[in-house]
């Protein structure tokens, strides 16, 4: 193959594949001394700022996990609150109930001595009654008894029916 008939821009010449090449090395340095740290910086700042964020994604998880363990705890101490405030009014209920019980036997204990005591006040008043009225018959019947002459047996009993008949007559 023959270079020299291909056009100048495939076959370079020596003076200008030395400007080249001195070209791209003052860009290379500049962007050595220049391009290249800034770029670098700016990954590691971008690196540095992933890393950042995952750590602080990971705290927040953490803080997540804890958060909805002390939910659950929270949770599990108000159902237990739950449980005693419950045991505690029915407990409070049955005593309740059971004052009220007493209360209402004792009522009725007093009502019953009450209501004892007036009917044997009654029941003292009806034999004092009784016994006056039997008094006042007793001294009828012997008024009359006396007054009357009696002579035989047959006289007295016919007085005593008369006398009786004549008290259930008042009555």
């Amino acid at each position: 193959m023959d270079f020299t008939q291909l056009p100048s821009i495939l076959t370079p010449d020596l003076g200008l594949l030395f400007w080249m090449l001195l070209a791209f090395l003052v860009v290379f340095g500049v962007l050595a001394k220049f391009g290249f740290p800034a770029i670098i910086n700016m990954v590691d700042e971008r690196n540095k700022y992933i890393d950042e964020s995952l750590r602080k994604a990971h705290e927040a998880q953490e803080r997540l996990a804890n958060i909805e363990k002390e939910g659950e705890s929270i949770l599990q101490e108000a159902r237990e609150k739950q449980a005693l405030i419950l045991k505690e009014a029915a407990a409070t209920r049955d005593a309740m109930v059971e004052k009220a019980q007493e209360k209402a036997r004792a009522e009725g204990a007093r009502l019953m001595d009450e209501a004892k005591a007036a009917i044997e006040q009654e029941k003292k008043a009806a034999i004092a009654d009784i016994r006056q009225q039997v008094a006042a018959l007793s001294v009828d019947i012997a008024e009359k008894v006396l007054k009357q002459n009696l002579k035989d047996d047959k006289s007295q009993m016919d007085l005593i029916d008369r006398m009786l008949d004549e008290v259930s007559a008042k009555k």
